[in-house]
């Protein structure tokens, strides 16, 4: 079944249940309302009359017998009174009067006779007026009733005419959302809805926007990466392949030196492989981490030391400070150093001659240490920092894959960091450099 005509069933009969529920409870209290005051009206001969026939019940030992030598209705002052007067099995034990029992037990009043909490019988009442009254009684309802059920009939048409076109309402959105759901289900990631709403409903069809977006963001990068990978792995293989067929037509001992450059393209492709396989682990949160105390400050001057020749053959100044009170943090120092020399080669490389690479450790909060890395160089276009993270991105179009490493480093930094519960960011300007961001927890 259908969402809107699920909404219509249910206010549908909500109306139509709530609108007998008040007919009918309309229809008691006008006729409990009319019998009170039928009973009110007949209370002094309907008080006689029980009381009278009580004493003749126990006068008599608990018994009718005889009841039909009185005459009970001599000291009843209304015009052609008559009394029916049954036992607790309903069957008549004295009946007086000249009214036709059908009217008695129609229209006359009934009270039941109680002697010490336990009914004994039970009498009917009735006299013209007593009769007048309650055609009335049975009148009235019946028109209220019928009143009722004419306008709540002409308000459940019109209720339920809003309802339907309520349901539709609110069902509609959803239509509008529906093939959109089926043809993501089919494959067609990126596929969005046009619903162009303020409510829960915008928000949904914006949630689903996102996650469609997201869905076809990651089956770009999906295809990328496995299109990197292969191109990536296709270098070294190539190179590789193409000295060994070299070597095998020449048909000549091999000299060492001749085999030093498959040497070098197999260590890069060992390299490729164990930096996917370590960022692999590390996105999967299965990375071992070694963690224990480890003082940065000291471990930043230690990467300094060992950086400092690449830096120098471009004229780079290095700095770095402390501006923390407390640097020694529980981390794996080998993951967190090979982040800080990640971005330090980077910066050196961008960073022109008689340029500056700053390291400065800093008190962010009381909960973490922030490192910076900042370096004088080139800067990163705006386009490029939203990807600088992600799997064999690089910025620079002419780096080449030989001098420019295997376009892994930021991403396995990245991954290093979040495996600490950490943050990085990047801030740049063209012309104006570079800074790294990175915060750990205490």
């Amino acid at each position: 079944m259908r969402f809107h005509r699920k909404i219509f069933l249910t206010v549908a009969l909500t109306i139509v249940g709530i609108s007998i529920v008040f007919i009918t409870l309309t229809h008691f209290i006008v006729k409990s309302s009319i019998e009170a005051g039928i009973h009110e009206a007949r209370k002094k001969e309907v008080a006689f009359l029980s009381s009278e026939l009580s004493d003749y019940y126990l006068v008599h030992n608990q018994s009718w017998e005889e009841i039909d030598q009185i005459d009970l209705l001599q000291d009843v002052d209304r015009e052609s009174p008559s009394l029916l007067v049954l036992d607790n099995d309903k069957r008549e034990i004295f009946n007086q009067g000249d009214a036709p029992l059908k009217l008695i037990t129609r229209l006359g009043v009934r009270n039941d006779i109680v002697i010490n909490e336990k009914k004994v019988g039970q009498f009917i009442y009735y006299d013209p007026e007593v009769a007048n009254s309650n055609k009335i009684m049975i009148g009235i309802p019946v028109s209220v009733v019928l009143a009722l059920i004419g306008s709540g009939s002409l308000l459940i048409i019109i209720a339920l005419f809003i309802a339907y076109q309520l349901s539709r309402w609110l069902a509609s959105p959803l239509k509008v959302l529906l093939p959109s759901i089926e043809r993501l289900g089919k494959g067609e990631l990126g596929v969005q809805a046009d619903v162009n709403m303020n409510d829960e409903y915008g928000k949904i069809a914006n949630a689903f926007n996102r996650m469609s977006t997201e869905l076809k963001q990651a089956e770009d990068v999906r295809r990328n990466l496995t299109a990197d990978i292969a191109h990536e792995l296709r270098t070294p293989l190539t190179i590789v392949g193409g000295k060994l067929d070299y070597l095998q037509q020449q048909g000549q001992p091999i000299q060492p030196e001749t085999l030093l450059p498959i040497q070098d393209e197999l260590i890069r492709l060992n390299r490729l492989v164990e930096d996917l396989r370590t960022l692999s682990l590390a996105e999967a949160g299965k990375l071992t981490l070694n963690k224990k105390a480890t003082n940065l400050a000291d471990l930043v001057q230690r990467i300094r030391l060992a950086i400092e020749p690449l830096a120098d053959e471009k004229d780079i100044s290095i700095q770095c400070e402390v501006h923390a009170g407390q640097t020694t943090l529980s981390v794996d120092p080998s993951r967190i150093k090979q982040v800080l020399f990640n971005l330090l080669t980077n910066a050196i490389r961008y960073t022109p001659s008689q340029g500056t690479v700053q390291i400065r450790l800093l008190n962010d909060s009381q909960h973490s240490l922030k490192i910076v890395v900042q370096d004088s160089g080139i800067g990163i276009a705006p386009e490029h920092i939203p990807h600088l993270f992600d799997r064999f991105y690089r910025a620079d179009e002419a780096r080449t894959r030989d001098g420019g490493g295997t376009g892994l480093g930021l991403a396995i930094a990245k991954q290093f960091v979040l495996s600490h519960q950490g943050t990085i960011e990047v801030e740049s300007s063209l012309d104006q450099g570079t800074r790294f961001i990175i915060q750990l927890p205490y």
